[in-house]
């Protein structure tokens, strides 16, 4: 009878470290759509060695004004068909307009090394892709992490061929400064907070598997998961984490396919490696938008600072939204932008 006992112990041992095992190590599939690759995708072979694929809309008008690029959100984020058609009607006002999907994401290339995914990385891959524009001026369009990336580009790179930006819901200025964190707003802006969190989101989704994949890239900066599974994990991810974005819709958006989890997860951790250069902003003479929902789930705090720091900056509100404007509000979002664009350096 004793060893009967310790057999069953023994088997219900080893059935426990089996389905760890199994829950670790075994590929999961998650209930998303397939990426589609979108028709009119093209792709540039920068001299960083990415490849990036981008869609182009050409101006309507025979009078040609600064070329637009559009900088997605992150990290590992790409490009959505809502953003580019809440976009698309500023080609009528003689702007051609660039999105592209930053390394590891969209259209573009997965990198087999994860440790080459970094702030660095995008903001030099944002420099050669405005080489191959070969326009003179151009107008940057930064989305939330798209907005932080823009940032550390004008801290790195010379910044005379840039017209003017629009920070959209724009994520922190690296490094990150929590002491600005809880800063108040005005309280005749109205803003109020989503009622999910991306933390609530982040403990729902965060299985073993995928922290087993997180460990491997973080300490041996291997993939112990494929693109293709961690991508749709990706998908799963971003469609939960949608439930913050949207405060005033009363559906829960799809999830879609494009999104790069390696380039996501090393992009972030990189940012501990970003120096500290918010003097160089102050210097800027550039006139900047810095575009606010009304339901961000990004802190005010952070919006501030973009205020504060550059020079030529003013706050564009885009009421009864949340952070994805581009989906709740298109048209007020695209009737800010236009303004802001259309207007003289005089105005």
């Amino acid at each position: 009878m004793y060893s009967a006992v310790r057999i069953s112990i023994a088997l219900v041992a080893i059935s426990v470290l089996l389905f760890g095992g199994a829950c670790i190590l075994l590929p999961r599939a998650y209930d998303v759509p397939a990426f589609t690759p979108r028709k009119g995708t093209r792709f540039w072979k920068l001299p960083t060695g990415s490849q990036i694929g981008y869609l182009s809309i050409e101006s309507t008008t025979e009078s040609k004004r600064s070329p637009i690029v559009y900088v997605h959100g992150g990290p590992g984020g790409a490009v959505r068909d809502a953003h580019i058609m809440a976009l698309q009607p500023l080609a009528s006002l003689g702007h051609d307009i660039y999105y592209y999907d930053q390394i590891g994401s969209g259209q573009s290339e997965r990198l087999e090394d994860v440790t080459e995914y970094s702030v660095a990385r995008h903001c030099a891959d944002l420099n050669a892709l405005l080489e191959q524009i070969k326009s003179p001026k151009v107008i940057l369009i930064g989305h939330s992490w798209g907005a932080m990336l823009v940032v550390n580009y004008l801290q790195n790179y010379p910044t005379d061929r840039i017209e003017k930006i629009v920070f959209e819901v724009p994520g922190p200025i690296l490094p990150i400064d929590l002491t600005i964190k809880d800063r108040l707003p005005d309280p005749r802006l109205g803003l109020t907070s989503p009622t999910a969190t991306n933390r609530e989101t982040n403990e729902r989704t965060n299985n073993w598997r995928v922290r087993w994949v997180r460990a491997g890239a973080y300490r041996w900066g291997i993939k112990l998961g494929s693109d293709r599974e961690m991508d749709r994990f990706m998908a799963y991810w971003d469609r939960e984490l949608s439930r913050s974005t949207i405060c005033f819709s009363k559906t829960d958006l799809p999830a879609q396919a494009g999104s790069g989890y390696y380039a996501h997860i090393m992009t972030v951790q990189s940012f501990e490696d970003v120096p500290d250069q918010r003097a160089v902003l102050a210097q800027l003479e550039i006139p900047v938008l810095v575009l606010k929902a009304q339901c961000d789930n990004q802190p005010w705090g952070y919006a501030a600072e973009y205020l504060e720091l550059f020079k030529q900056s003013e706050l564009g509100l885009v009421t009864h939204s949340g952070h994805d404007m581009a989906t709740e509000q298109p048209e007020s979002y695209l009737e800010f932008v236009a303004k802001f664009l259309s207007k003289s350096q005089k105005d």
